[in-house]
């Protein structure tokens, strides 16, 4: 007996030619991957015309981008030497829980967990004995960015990420997938041509009259999202009444110290600064919202707070913190800026870039398939819902309430995600990881505890240990993170000798991320 079953394929014709619209990081990282892994079957055609300038999606990135270059076995030294780079180990917030309030968020592990109960609940009783000092007195990461220090470790025992300049790491990565076989087409697009009956896009016209056939497009300009938004019509979630900032001024200024391994993000009446260190210059900029204060207002405080000589002039960038509906539709794939922005606060837009383009080599399909679209996207909105949370965090845990920007913050109606998240951890000093989710447990405590939430009880595992017992386990974690940062060197007498700068020619301009 013959049975017909229904296919979920939208398309007929196998993928064969990949076009990319844009460069920028989220162009060339998309090229330099899908030329890398897939190049031998594929062809690749990145669209970019130099007439257009990028944002620049990032100088700060998160510790998966080193996961993603040993992917594409890119080696650190080059890369570092090539891009200006520094070593990053975590954030500090600076005025965020109060005017005055310090704290670090690493990228470390804090302790050690027992399979029943987090370090947390330990650390808990041995405050309430006096016999624990600061939660950062656990961490190597954390407390090497504070004396700034840095080295590999063996057996990866230090995590940490990169500062970087974003223009200098697109060229980086346009020559790796050059040599693997992706072809660069200069032009402006003026025309998406799309199927009548499919939908699907066909082709990109070029002001010069070339046409550029693909089967699978992805999207990477930017904000226009010219595919994904302009062409196809996919609609973009807001989520600017939790995310308030709008707005952005960038600049570059001379360094006057040695770069410390961290980002600094300084908390504003009405916004935050970053300061992002690099070997040649420090990458500076101010995010605030235009409903708390006026552009001129912002753009006079931020310029004399700077340090160093301003060696490009201030630059503005206009967004809007969401994400688009569907980041896959029909034959159309967003990263970067073009299908969601959040805001730089976490340094998160290179990694959604960086697994938007994982789970679409991991998903690749030879026939486009509704299923497969509805499974990408349903994965990446749940990891940037995850993304979103972590970072209105950072906004509504807060003690001040000195200007209407706090205020309204510190009171907004939250998520109901991120509202189980506070409560669990206030309550019962809980922390939970979502599989696949980018920030792990110990990220979500730093930040809940270094903005003000104090858990009001802990776990009953730590009372099975006596004082004594307590002591020596606490103490002895805390000597082991003294003894191996006393051995690690100066941030920048390491990178001076692991991997000293060697810039192009031309200067570039990216903003953080």
């Amino acid at each position: 007996m013959h049975e017909d079953f229904e296919t979920t394929s939208i398309a007929t014709a196998p993928i064969r030619r990949v076009v990319i619209a844009g460069g920028g990081t989220a162009g060339w990282m998309a090229a330099a991957a899908l030329s890398k892994v897939l190049g031998k079957t594929l062809e690749i055609t990145l669209v970019e015309s130099e007439e257009i300038g990028t944002v620049g999606v990032g100088e700060a990135t998160i510790p998966s981008l080193a996961t993603f270059h040993r992917l594409l076995e890119i080696d650190e030294r080059e890369f570092l030497s090539a891009t200006q780079g520094t070593i990053k180990l975590g954030i500090s917030f600076e005025n965020w829980r109060t005017a005055q309030h310090r704290y670090i968020h690493s990228f470390g592990t804090t302790g050690k967990d027992h399979w029943t109960a987090g370090f947390q609940h330990f650390w808990l009783k041995g405050r309430e004995r006096g016999l624990a000092g600061s939660y950062d007195d656990y961490c190597i990461e954390l407390q090497a960015a504070l004396q700034d220090r840095f080295a590999h470790l063996p057996n990866h025992r230090m995590n940490y990420a990169y500062h970087l300049d974003a223009s200098y790491y697109a060229r980086f990565l346009r020559q790796l997938a050059e040599r693997h076989g992706c072809r660069r087409v200069e032009g402006k697009i003026v025309e998406v041509t799309t199927d009548p009956a499919s939908g699907f896009i066909g082709a990109l016209r070029l002001e010069r009259g070339e046409v550029i056939e693909g089967d699978l497009f992805v999207d990477c300009t930017g904000f226009r999202a010219l595919l994904i938004g302009q062409t196809l019509g996919v609609g973009f979630e807001d989520w600017s009444h939790w995310l308030l900032n709008d707005r952005a001024i960038a600049t570059q200024t001379t360094a006057v110290r040695d770069a410390v391994p961290y980002t600094r993000a300084i908390a504003e009446p009405w916004g935050w600064q970053w300061r992002i260190p690099l070997q040649h210059r420090v990458g500076n900029g101010v995010v605030y919202s235009s409903k708390y204060v006026a552009d001129d207002e912002a753009k006079q405080r931020f310029l004399a707070s700077v340090e160093g000589e301003v060696i490009k002039d201030p630059w503005p960038v206009r967004f809007r913190p969401g994400r688009r509906e569907q980041c896959w539709a029909k034959n159309c794939v967003a990263l970067g800026l073009a299908g969601s922005f959040i805001e730089p606060l976490e340094s998160t837009t290179i990694h959604l870039i960086q697994r938007g383009i994982t789970r679409l080599m991991q998903s690749f399909p030879a026939v486009i398939s509704q299923v497969g679209i509805d499974e990408y996207n349903r994965q990446l909105n749940d990891e940037l819902q995850h993304v979103r949370d972590f970072v209105v965090l950072h906004y509504h845990a807060t003690e001040r309430r000195d200007s209407p920007y706090w205020e309204y913050v510190a009171n907004m109606p939250l998520p109901a995600t991120l509202q189980h998240r506070i409560d669990l951890f206030r309550e019962t000093g809980t922390v939970f990881h979502v599989p696949n989710e980018l920030f792990a447990e110990n990220s979500w405590i730093q930040v809940m505890m270094g903005q003000g939430i104090v858990p009001q009880q802990r776990h009953r595992t730590p009372d099975l240990m006596g004082d004594a017992e307590l002591s020596h386990f606490l103490g002895s974690i805390k000597a082991t993170v003294d003894r191996s940062v006393e051995q690690l060197p100066s941030h920048m007498d390491y990178l001076r000798r692991y991997s000293p700068a060697t810039p192009p020619a031309r200067p570039a301009a990216p903003v953080a991320g």
